[in-house]
């Protein structure tokens, strides 16, 4: 796919920009308001012409005819199966959801997998293991599987030295996950003060996956939805007694785009030994350099660092000199080897579309400054989150000198009502994820926060706001269809 990028004709096609492998993408189009509604709430006549979806939400076909095959040979009428790549992976599985689901459930080996079996009960608990931990079988694993083709070995050790040059840390001290989600799940897992009972504190609106975690795999969190004025001092003046057991924020949130006082931050973390966890999925590691000030950083390689939307993988980097730093190396090294471990498979395509990078950076940056500019101007729209817009000099503190402010906005209509249609006349691609060679539109809070919306409104976050991931078609075209949509 990234050979393409040099051929200026392509991002000029009137179709669009084509994913390079659909047989593996990592998005579903959602074309109307009223089929994300269909989605959210199940509708039948939504959910029976979906192919594919976001893997971690929606089964893989791949997968699911693993799962089916599983289910034949293992399990009951009246049982269902979870297959996951290891045996580590199985085994937290296989505790968390006896917890939760209050029933006796058994594990076994499956053909170079490994299998949890439960009752039908279970299985919507079993299904938010598979989304929450990220530690999935991906869907190539599972088609060299079924064609007898599973291979072994491992290139993740490639795939950190190619992140390292990206956001300058150690190669021996990155490691790769199946996915960002089981990144920040290991971070969290390996937290010395979980094992004591603290809670974490999750500062800024996140990304949903990154608070649910905390909540259902630590200790709870204590949540701070906005890092300015007395609420932030109060954070503050808590981390420096040592209440928590870590802090997690996004560099920038997701999807307000707001930036926290970085510096101001790490301080006071340093100051009490409190472990801080910092994510730069929503820009990527070419726009802002956040590994200096902490301990650790999680990042979602399958957004902009892929940059296909055909692979899922994620990364937590240790900082070298980090006085925290022997805490996290060896629970970090293991469950990206024996939990969660990125396949061989993946690895490949993900190396591929890494070599782009770079220059896809410089033209979606490029791009969403375009839009912004269009969008902050226009009479329809009430509000644009970017960071060039929004605590920007939060932003630039910790913006690399030759990066940018991303690919990633949000905005909300100056009438929210009309935002269905609008959304509706949009000549471009729709549905969750970001970070795809096409321009990629969202309703985000109803994809995300279906159940919650009165929760996200309280929070500031609008049940009718648009997120758009900036693609490399022309800036032009790109303002043409919002300028369409909007008129």
């Amino acid at each position: 796919m990234r050979d393409l990028l040099a051929n200026p004709a392509w991002l000029e096609e009137d179709l669009g920009v084509p994913l390079p492998d659909t047989n593996h993408a990592c998005s579903v189009c959602l074309p109307t308001w009223d089929s994300v509604i269909g989605y959210e709430e199940g509708r039948e006549k939504v959910i029976r012409r979906l192919r594919t979806g976001y893997p971690r939400f929606y089964k893989h076909p791949t997968v699911e005819r693993l799962f089916e095959n599983a289910r034949k040979e293992l399990a009951s009428d009246t049982e269902d199966v979870l297959v996951l790549p290891t045996r580590l992976s199985v085994q937290r599985a296989h505790r968390w959801l006896e917890r939760q689901a209050e029933t006796a459930v058994r594990s076994t080996s499956y053909h170079g997998f490994h299998s949890l079996i439960f009752p039908e009960k279970a299985r919507s608990l079993a299904n938010l293991y598979w989304r929450f931990s990220g530690e999935g079988v991906s869907s190539r694993q599972a088609q060299d599987y079924l064609d007898g083709t599973l291979r072994e070995g491992s290139k993740s050790h490639l795939v950190a030295r190619a992140l390292a040059q990206l956001n300058t840390g150690a190669a021996e001290n990155i490691f790769i996950f199946a996915s960002g989600i089981s990144a920040a799940l290991s971070v969290l897992r390996a937290l010395p003060g979980l094992r004591e009972g603290k809670k974490t504190l999750q500062i800024e609106f996140p990304y949903v996956d990154t608070l649910k975690i905390q909540e259902r795999f630590g200790n709870g969190a204590v949540y701070l939805n906005e890092a300015s004025g007395e609420s932030f001092d109060e954070a503050l003046r808590r981390i420096r007694t040592g209440e928590f057991a870590g802090v997690f924020t996004e560099v920038p949130s997701n999807p307000l785009l707001r930036t926290v006082d970085i510096p101001r931050l790490a301080e006071v973390c340093r100051s009490s030994h409190t472990p801080l966890i910092l994510d730069d999925s929503a820009v990527g590691p070419l726009n802002v350099d956040v590994l200096p000030h902490c301990d650790v950083l999680t990042s979602s390689l399958t957004k902009w660092v892929s940059g296909a939307g055909d692979v899922m993988a994620g990364a937590a980097t240790v900082r070298a000199d980090s006085p925290l730093a022997s805490e996290f190396l060896g629970p970090l090294a293991e469950d990206s080897a024996e939990c969660a471990p990125l396949y061989i498979a993946d690895a490949e395509i993900l190396l591929s579309n890494m070599k782009g990078y770079a220059q896809f950076n410089s033209i979606v940056n490029a791009n969403a400054l375009a839009l912004v500019a269009f969008l902050k101007a226009h009479p329809a729209i009430a509000s644009v989150w970017h960071p060039s817009l929004t605590q920007t000099e939060n932003y630039t503190q910790i913006m690399r000198k030759k990066g940018g402010y991303g690919g990633l906005l949000s905005i909300v209509l100056a009438n929210p009502k009309k935002a269905p249609k609008v959304y509706d006349a949009l000549k471009l691609s729709k549905g969750p994820s970001f970070g795809t060679p096409f321009t990629l539109v969202s309703p985000y809070t109803l994809l995300a926060h279906y159940q919650e919306l009165e929760w996200t409104e309280n929070c500031g976050v609008p049940a009718n706001l648009l997120r758009i991931s900036v693609g490399l078609e022309s800036p032009e075209k790109i303002v043409a269809a919002f300028a369409e949509a909007l008129a």
